[in-house]
């Protein structure tokens, strides 16, 4: 009876050890060194029929627009994608990691999976860079200017989110 009960116990370790080294073999957080902050993005899923006649995941297209921090600079992008998991916008100033797949065509995002913040997916943007600009949000608008401008925002506000700054500081409440 004891053997049988060791055997039982040895084989849930080494169940539960396996199904935490697979949940935990996501993507590393330390590839993915841009930051991106997205203001606007718009969803649909493909249609439902149409998924039928093909094997495979279900997908998820939309496009929007966001800024890039590469090497403490701003730069607004557009981007359009076609991913397994759904984008959201940003949350304030949250920026999510990125790195470039193909650089200034194909951004490669790190994506929290909904309810569970501890797992990432991946998803590539295709992105069409506006060098020399930034957005950001005027009177619930969006808006264009600078990236010199909004450089000169970030310093000014401790706003950094390659660096972890990802609070800036100052803002009037």
């Amino acid at each position: 009876m004891r053997r049988v009960f060791s055997i039982g116990l040895a084989a849930v370790a080494a169940c539960l050890s396996l199904s935490s080294a697979v949940e935990a073999s996501g993507p590393d957080p330390a590839d993915y060194p841009l930051r991106v902050l997205v203001f606007k993005n718009t969803f649909q899923p493909r249609d439902a029929r149409a998924a039928k006649l093909k094997d495979g995941p279900d997908y998820v297209d939309g496009m929007g627009v966001a800024n890039l921090f590469e090497n403490g600079t701003p730069r607004a992008f557009e981007y359009s994608y076609s991913c397994i998991e759904g984008m959201r916008a940003s949350s304030l100033y949250e920026t999510f990691p990125a790195r470039w797949k193909k650089k200034d065509k194909t951004l490669q995002i790190l994506l929290p999976r909904p309810l569970k913040p501890w797992d990432s997916v991946t998803c590539d943007l295709r992105a069409e860079m506006r060098d020399g600009t930034a957005f950001f949000w005027k009177d619930d608008d969006l808006a264009v200017e600078s990236a010199a401008a909004f450089k000169d925002w970030m310093v000014k506000h401790q706003y950094d989110p390659e660096n972890d700054k990802n609070d800036p500081v100052g803002l009037p409440q």
